[in-house]
């Protein structure tokens, strides 16, 4: 029987150059990296592998030349230190991470909260599946039992003849209070959801337009979820009646995601909820397989737009601030599905109305996240450009009609000094 382990056991197990693999959100295990931390000097070329890091720590800032950080996605844990440039960002796409900690990591070690142990000698992952659970059998784990985590339904469980061995740690889940809509986010949402139908599948991205549309939702049947962050909102959805999933072509009836992450209402819902399935990212978000739900709708964000339709959603102002995540798997997706429809929305100004966020170019150092031929829609306050299947020169008229009406004019202007219109 695998043991309760001890800081010295864990720190035991760690490898001279080893490559520990941390999950995303709540599965981001409090009591192992505090043990990491604590026992530093006992460590060695040591390095930690994680997307959106939830709290900033001693290794992420970089005070130890015995233990790093690597991300795949910044939070406000490691932003500053990635713009100072102390620690590496690994360009992705969501679904490729674990073919590429695969390819590029050791995959020394899995380091992650669980819910306790049932009577059948299994815990689950909670609120988690995404680029850890299908290494299970295959790499060592070392579990974090967390009674306050969920126990949930899916790809995401694990024996304990398959971990070398677990800590216990009792602490609340970290949660995420849903961005309240502004008027601007309720204008674009009102946009979207003339287009959504009753037994639509949705994925919804992270922010206050999608949270806009879910709020609107309420009112629509037979809808489904294939997600790969599952929010708040949804919990609403199903116990209004408009999310029952009884419509969908792959899991019917089932709410598919990869993570969960929100309030502790979402939590409380997710517990032993059998319609709730946790899968690998590498299969939620796999183009290929969300093309499958031939009616996906993907409802994402981004910062700025230029007038070809490139999207530049990881970066602002020219800084990075987070990464690619899902937003071109499902942007992809949709555009392989029979009657797939992307939304990529944002707000057409940023700093009180004083600047577009339309552009004839995207501001210097800005990163393209979803090229334009990946596009579907644009959405702003002033409604929709369709971008898929139009010119070069008919798309950044769509665009400009869409932009805040005080920048239409010299935004046209530029685009026919520059060609871009005819």
């Amino acid at each position: 029987m695998t043991k309760k382990l001890n800081p010295q056991e864990v720190t035991e197990l760690i490898d001279k150059g080893a490559d520990i693999i941390v999950p995303i959100a709540n599965g981001e295990p409090i009591h192992l990296l505090d043990i990491l931390e604590e026992n530093v000097k006992k460590l060695e070329g040591v390095k930690i592998h994680q997307l959106l890091a939830l709290r900033s720590r001693r290794y992420i800032q970089g005070e130890f030349e015995q233990l790093k950080h690597v991300s795949y996605f910044l939070s406000g844990a490691t932003r500053k230190v990635y713009q100072q440039a102390k620690m590496e960002l690994i360009p992705n796409n969501f679904h490729e991470v674990p073919r590429l900690l695969k390819k590029t990591t050791k995959m020394s070690m899995i380091m992650t909260v669980a819910s306790p142990m049932d009577e059948h000698g299994y815990f689950t992952f909670g609120t988690q599946a995404d680029y850890i659970s299908e290494f299970v059998g295959k790499v060592p784990f070392i579990l974090e039992v967390n009674e306050h985590m969920p126990r949930t339904y899916g790809r995401n469980q694990i024996h304990i003849s398959q971990i070398a061995g677990f800590v216990e740690h009792h602490a609340p889940l970290t949660e995420e209070k849903a961005a309240e809509p502004s008027d601007k986010d309720l204008l674009i949402a009102a946009s979207i959801i003339e287009d959504i139908q009753d037994g639509d599948t949705l994925q919804i991205g992270i922010g206050s337009v999608p949270n806009a549309v879910i709020s609107m939702l309420k009112d629509h049947r037979h809808l489904g979820i294939h997600t790969e962050m599952l929010p708040d909102g949804v919990v609403d959805l199903v116990k209004s009646g408009a999310v029952d999933g009884t419509r969908k072509f792959t899991n019917p009836g089932k709410i598919i995601t990869t993570f969960a992450y929100g309030s502790k209402k979402l939590y409380d819902f997710l517990d032993n909820n059998p319609v709730v399935e946790f899968l690998p990212v590498s299969q939620v978000n796999d183009p290929r397989e969300i093309a499958k739900e031939k009616n996906i709708v993907s409802i994402n964000a981004t910062t700025e737009v230029d007038l070809f339709g490139q999207c530049a959603s990881e970066t602002v102002g020219g800084k990075y601030y987070s990464s690619s995540g899902g937003q071109v798997d499902f942007a992809r997706g949709v555009r392989f599905a029979e009657n797939g429809k992307g939304y990529i929305c944002m707000q057409s100004t940023a700093k009180n109305e004083t600047i577009s966020r339309i552009k004839i170019n995207l501001t210097p150092g800005s990163v393209v996240t979803t090229g334009k031929n990946d596009v579907d829609n644009i959405v702003t306050e002033y409604g929709i450009a369709r971008l898929h299947g139009a010119s070069i020169s008919e798309r950044a008229k769509r665009l400009i009609a869409v932009a805040h009406p005080n920048f239409r004019e010299e935004l046209l202007f530029d685009a026919k000094k520059n060609g871009i219109v005819i």
